[in-house]
């Protein structure tokens, strides 16, 4: 199963592909049992060289700025009719028009679910949502909350004060139960 932040990454990514003007931009979805891979593929085109390099560096560049991350490797950048690059959680791969139709990716992976860019954000705010605590305190509850959190180092102090007093009557009750008087033996010195 895919990571929350590995998702974000993938989106970012999609994203960087669309400001560069890539065609045809698809997401697979990569069946966990065929590939231990990687758990997507994010496929792309440009129309020419230059631009299939424009779009790797920026796909490069923003998830370095956004999130300090770099790929593993990138493989077919001096040609720049196929470049690869290797995020682990998912790959981007970069095509020439030619070279897409000729290695078709999309049918050697028939198992892999073909995503949306859509899809994508709509499964990343369900994860997103999945992982938060679900709220059920009012408002009005909320607030007392609040105000308990402030005053909450008080209150210990308090509480610790009132269980020393009612240890230290405890201890003087139980000693006038057994000698019979409220006088406290002192403890016997230790001098030579």
């Amino acid at each position: 199963m895919p990571s929350i932040e590995s998702n974000q990454l993938l989106l970012a990514a999609a994203a960087a592909c669309e400001d560069k003007k890539a065609e045809d931009i698809r997401i697979l979805a990569l069946d966990p049992a065929e590939s231990g891979l990687t758990d997507y593929f994010l496929i792309c085109n440009g129309t020419n060289e230059r631009q299939n390099v424009a779009i790797t560096d920026e796909i490069e560049l923003r998830l370095k700025r956004e999130f300090g991350v770099y790929p593993n490797s990138v493989e077919g950048r001096r040609q720049a009719e196929w470049i690869l690059m290797d995020y682990v959680d998912f790959i981007v791969h970069v095509f020439s028009a030619e070279k897409r139709a000729f290695y078709g990716l999309e049918r050697l992976r028939k198992s892999a679910t073909t995503l949306s860019i859509a899809d994508l954000h709509a499964e990343l705010k369900a994860a997103i949502t999945a992982k938060r605590p679900k709220k059920t305190a009012t408002p009005a509850t909320q607030k007392k909350t609040v105000v308990s959190k402030k005053s909450n180092a008080t209150v210990k102090k308090s509480a610790t004060k009132k269980s020393v007093k009612k240890t230290v009557s405890a201890v003087k009750s139980a000693r006038v139960a057994s000698t019979g008087s409220t006088k406290t033996r002192k403890k016997p010195s230790s001098k030579k």
